[in-house]
């Protein structure tokens, strides 16, 4: 899963892409809501964690106009502001979510956890493919029963396919939205880690739909 940090305090915005990223995430940051926008109307992502105040273009107008454009991706608003109106103001500009500052990082990571769920219609935080049960809350995955170990790329792979099961899934989404955006986008590990989870989880989990992609079917 892919994100988007927009924040432009620079220590709270390392601490954010170091927890993010130790949570398994793929993650890219701007640093003024210029480049903020910019970034959510032309990169493909998850979730977007933003500031309301921002140099360049405040966290709402950034907000608005993301919505406006018909952007649809889950935002969690995180800022310092904790008067109801300032929330009010951030929900009817389009966010998904409200955080103030300061916060806990397991309530970050896990308010994310459920935006990233419920946008692509899931609502336990277990999601299961046949015998195949994977846990977002701990990152466990397990085979009837018996736990597998994964690398992270293999996780984060399975994890976006499970996220959308029962969907043709392209090679070119998944690197849009399991690699941050310095990514080599010619690579062609996808078919390698594909390989190395059908391996480990069973050849049938993952359909190749050729010409198309991969649909994870759960059969």
């Amino acid at each position: 899963m892919r994100v988007l940090i927009v924040e432009d305090e620079p220590t709270l915005a390392r601490q954010l892409r170091a927890t993010l990223e130790g949570a398994g995430y793929a993650v890219d940051s701007a640093h003024d809501g210029e480049e903020g926008q910019y970034l959510g109307e032309n990169e493909a992502y998850d979730a977007v964690i933003l500031d309301l105040g921002l140099p360049e273009v405040d966290g709402l107008t950034v907000l608005d106009r993301w919505r406006r454009a018909g952007h649809r991706m889950p935002v969690l608003v995180l800022t310092a502001r904790d008067s109801w109106s300032d929330k009010v103001a951030g929900l009817d500009a389009g966010a998904d979510d409200y955080l103030t500052k300061p916060f806990r990082s397991e309530e970050l990571i896990a308010r994310l956890r459920a935006l990233i769920r419920r946008a692509s219609g899931n609502a336990s935080s277990e999601l299961t493919a046949g015998e195949v049960r994977l846990d977002t809350r701990s990152g466990r995955v397990t085979l009837a029963g018996e736990p597998v170990k994964l690398t992270a790329q293999e996780y984060k792979l399975l994890s976006y396919l499970m996220h959308h099961k029962g969907k043709v899934v392209s090679r070119t989404e998944l690197i849009e939205h399991i690699y941050d955006q310095d990514f080599d986008r010619d690579s062609n590990t996808i078919e390698v880690f594909i390989t190395r989870i059908r391996k480990k989880l069973g050849a049938e989990l993952i359909q190749t739909i050729r010409g198309l992609g991969y649909s994870l079917e759960g059969r």
